[in-house]
């Protein structure tokens, strides 16, 4: 490989519980030292933390899914858990708005980094809420 920061690409199946966050964090560590990504670290490292963490919490023992991918400068991390999507949309409303009020402390990092995030349903094939993380070099 000739330049180590280009083609990161990352992808687990965690159990939905909350250690499962530290692994996923030690895996991520892992990856981004290996290809030389480290200014990532911290804030990727909190960043699946809080993720893993809150998707254990509203998906118990159900698989979570977890990317990381950086291309073009740009690092992405994309969580997908099995929380029941809900038939009546002012329910997603208000699930989606307790996610986003429980993640303060990642939006305030993913700020300052100059990054953006957000929660979405998940497409097919995935089922459930995709969380994400987009950060720039």
């Amino acid at each position: 490989m000739d330049n180590p920061r280009e083609g990161l690409a990352l992808s687990l199946t965690l159990p939905g519980e909350p250690r499962s966050a530290g692994i996923a964090r030690n895996a991520i560590t892992s990856a981004l030292h290996a290809h030389r990504l480290d200014p990532y670290v911290l804030p990727i490292a909190h960043g699946v933390t809080e993720l893993i963490a809150m998707t254990a919490r509203l998906s118990p023992r159900e698989d979570v899914y977890l990317s990381l991918r950086h291309r073009d400068d740009v690092l992405r991390l994309v969580v997908w858990d099995q929380h029941a999507q809900h038939a009546d949309p002012d329910a997603v409303t208000l699930c989606h708005a307790r996610r986003r009020k429980v993640l303060w402390l990642l939006n305030a990092v993913v700020d300052d980094w100059g990054g953006e995030w957000g929660i979405c349903d998940a497409r097919p094939p995935h089922r459930g809420t995709k969380s994400w993380v987009v950060l720039p070099r």
